[in-house]
Formats: structure tokens, sequence, C-alpha cells
């Protein structure tokens, strides 16, 4: 078993193009002997939003706090605490936070999205 304490885990700004007041916590991934899976934590300012993409892996997330809209080319799906997305394999999306700013985990499958982690 390994422990990681979430409050000793550095953030780094998330520097792609696109992105606007997020930074990121890598929680569990390869570095902590992770085999399969990696478990993120984002952190977005008030106003902040992650890059619109996409990739060909699915990842699950769950929003701890704050709230804000998680946009596809459907439209905008509104978010708040305690809430649990699914985003699809090539599916376009971002995340962009309310007033309160938004925090979620993120979990991906170990490997093209989780290089040098």
């Amino acid at each position: 078993m390994v422990k990681v304490d979430v409050a000793e885990a550095p953030y780094a700004e998330v520097q792609e193009a696109g992105a606007r007041g997020v930074r990121i916590q890598w929680l569990l991934a390869t570095a902590q002997g992770a085999p399969n899976f990696a478990l993120r934590r984002f952190v977005l300012e008030p106003g902040g939003e992650t890059p619109f993409h996409a990739h060909p892996w699915e990842h699950e997330v769950y929003i701890l706090a704050g709230g804000g809209v998680a946009v596809t080319a459907q439209g905008e799906t509104a978010l708040q605490a305690d809430c649990a997305v699914l985003v699809e394999p090539d599916e376009a999306h971002c995340f962009r936070a309310g007033p309160d700013g938004l925090q979620f985990l993120c979990l991906v499958p170990l490997g093209e999205a989780t290089k040098g982690h």
C-alpha cells in the first residue's frame, strides 16, 4: 500500500496553451508505483479554465469543491461539489471554474496521458 499526504504533494502550473489559472497535483502515478492509473488533483482559480482539447483515453472526474462547467461540443454541463463526470475517449472538452473556483480529482490510465509522472 502507498499513502500520499495530499498537503505535501507539490503543485505545478498547467502550461498548456489555453490553460488559465490552473494548477495540478500528481497524487498517485508511476512515481508512486501505481500500475494502471494516475490520480491527479486540479485546482482552478475563479474564472480559470483548462484547454479545450480531446485525447484517445477516457477520464473520470470527481468534483471536490467550488463549481463551474464542463464544456463539450454539445454545450455546457453545470458542475458542483460531489458530482462525477465521465469524459469519453476523443470527446473534446474543457473545465471552466465559476466565481468560487473549482477543485476536482481526475483519474486517467497510465501511458500517453501521464508521460513523466
